[in-house]
């Protein structure tokens, strides 16, 4: 019997490119849900507890608010991704 390790996304998020590149595409998929899990994964790949310092959110308060099904305000969702360090742009669509 072969044992396989579950996948976890959050184990090759180790540089700024590859979470650039993660966060852009859950952003193009229309479910929130998806960019909230990206988020929470890109936040458990840096360490929630920093996050939860860097954002000057409550650390349950953050889980709570990447849960699918979560409806985070913009302010919230914002701490977040500047706790992270990146920028969220728009661009046209061509």
């Amino acid at each position: 019997m072969t044992n396989f390790t579950p996948f976890d996304v959050a184990d090759y998020l180790d540089n700024e490119v590859t979470i650039a590149a993660y966060l852009t595409a859950a952003l193009e998929d229309p479910d929130s849900d998806v960019f909230l899990a990206a988020v929470k994964a890109v936040a458990r790949a840096r360490g929630m507890t920093q996050l939860a310092k860097d954002s000057g959110l409550g650390r349950e308060s953050l889980y709570k608010a990447l849960s699918p099904g979560a409806k985070p305000r913009y302010e919230t969702v914002m701490k977040v991704v500047r706790a992270l360090g990146v920028n969220l742009q728009i661009r046209d669509m061509v």
